[in-house]
């Protein structure tokens, strides 16, 4: 299968070549403007391309061995004509994001981030530019601001209440668990995610698309699908609605969506925009606060005093009269510094999502040429031994230096929730979601190994870093019957 694979890139790119010389003479100009990042050795036009297709699916894997091997905190790979930059280092990923944020604005297009995104109609995937700007604006002003997020606090607390029922039925065996369309959504969401910028042959040599030599195309498309058929039926009701006014204020974000007009009083987003930015909220919720419980829950299943400690913390914040709440997370701390050690040591991400430079720029002494990609580390960050002792260790003690222990890191010691123009502007409503769960999780029951098991294993998954096997333990309520009604 790799062998094919090199086989056809190869010709392909042989072919092209002779046809337009001219991708070769920018190549030797842009290697003539200044000193590039380190990196292993590059085959004539293919690049290290023949190393990623070696080593996937587990590409990360790779990349980190090699940073480790040259003992560099910055390192060049070529794929094809780009170069794909990645780092480790939190000084050098601030200068990425701080010093030249302007410079690494945009995104890669990607044959997965074009599908996810309707062709680019939503904030996340896009590159730079009007739309980006647009939907970027929407997120920030209407859906994301602190006054929104107060207005829609009632939808979150049935959920968290939802929750703790959730888990109180599943033990009393009166419920049978979430549906067929449920599990579907959440596997394609999850499935989409784990696709988005994965090393597809393609995303570096556009020509290729259509054969689907990495399967991706194929995937993609089919968890889109699932996603579409799940969201447009909803999207499309709200869309016939749009007439009405919202005299009681808008249920949900999507009403936000479908309802916002422009200067002259028409819709100010067209269907594909509502249907990119729905399932863009959807994948930017699912996966780090999930990751993030479930390791943090594992850790502690082995460290029953750290166990110990969070519910003590939560007993003597919220007690066992009443169900902890979200004016409850100030605070929190150790339960923030689990979490906030969870995101450290155990990303759902091995890499960011991708920015690209859109001029020739210099980070950390070295030239970075247009249209670069930078990866920026949340594995090599997170657990770089320069920065963290025992950087392997989970250790939420070491966060509790502040009074107000929260989920970020201003010196990018770690990424949880990404900074700079195209970082994440959710982070309040990303903590509220993490820590809610985390915390009525940890109010509500007691977790105990199953019997016979005597340690939770801690092995990471092959094509990501999420637990290899799914957590499973025992849970028994530990609070007034009431509360779980």
């Amino acid at each position: 299968m790799a062998l094919g694979t090199l086989v056809i890139i190869a010709t392909m790119l042989v072919y092209f070549l002779l046809r337009n010389k001219r991708v070769l003479l920018s190549q030797k100009q842009r290697g003539r403007r200044g000193r590039l990042p380190p990196g292993p050795a590059v085959l004539p036009i293919i690049g290290n391309m023949h190393q990623v297709i070696l080593n996937k699916p587990a590409v990360f894997r790779w990349i980190h061995g090699l940073l480790k091997e040259m003992n560099t905190d910055i390192m060049c790979l070529r794929l094809g004509a780009t170069h794909v930059i990645v780092v480790t280092c939190p000084q050098i990923a601030s200068e990425v994001l701080r010093k030249n944020d302007e410079v690494f604005a945009s995104r890669p297009t990607t044959f997965a981030s074009g599908i996810f995104s309707f062709g680019y109609k939503g904030s996340i995937f896009s590159p730079h530019g009007d739309q980006w700007k647009k939907m970027r604006r929407v997120l920030t002003v209407e859906i994301l601001a602190s006054s929104m997020e107060r207005k829609l606090h009632h939808l979150r607390k049935e959920e968290y209440e939802h929750l703790v029922r959730y888990f109180n039925d599943l033990l009393a065996s009166s419920t049978s668990g979430p549906g067929h369309d449920e599990v579907a959504h959440v596997a394609a969401l999850f499935t989409a995610l784990n696709h988005l910028y994965s090393f597809c042959v393609s995303d570096y040599f556009p020509a290729l698309i259509g054969l689907d030599l990495d399967g991706h195309e194929k995937v993609s498309k089919d968890a889109m699908q699932t996603i579409n058929r799940l969201h447009d039926p909803i999207i499309e009701e709200r869309m016939r609605e749009r007439s009405s006014t919202l005299e009681k204020g808008p249920r949900d974000f999507l009403d936000v969506l479908v309802h916002l007009k422009d200067a002259e009083g028409q819709p100010m987003l067209s269907l594909e925009d509502i249907r990119a930015q729905t399932a863009e909220m959807m994948f930017a919720a699912v996966d780090n606060p999930s990751n993030a419980v479930e390791w943090a829950l594992a850790e502690m299943m082995n460290m029953p005093e750290i166990m110990q400690k969070a519910t003590e913390e939560l007993d003597a914040v919220v007690g066992k009269y009443r169900l902890v709440e979200e004016s409850d997370i100030p605070q929190l701390n150790y339960l923030k510094s689990c979490i906030r050690e969870a995101f450290r040591l155990h990303p759902y991400h091995a890499l960011n999502v991708p920015h690209v430079a859109m001029a020739d720029t210099t980070v950390a002494g070295y030239t970075i040429p247009k249209d670069s990609h930078i990866l920026l580390s949340r594995l090599g960050l997170g657990r770089n031994p320069k920065i963290w002792t025992e950087p392997l260790e989970f250790q939420p003690e070491r966060h509790l230096n502040t009074a107000n222990v929260l989920l970020t890191d201003p010196g990018l010691r770690f990424i949880s929730f990404s900074s700079g123009r195209r970082g994440c502007p959710g982070i309040s409503l990303g903590t509220s979601m993490t820590m809610m769960l985390f915390a009525r999780m940890l109010q509500g029951f007691t977790w105990t190994k199953l019997p016979g098991v005597k340690s939770i294993s801690l092995q990471e998954g092959n094509v990501s870093l999420a637990l290899a096997e799914p957590l499973v333990l025992q849970a028994t309520p530990r609070l007034a019957a009431h509360l779980y009604i």
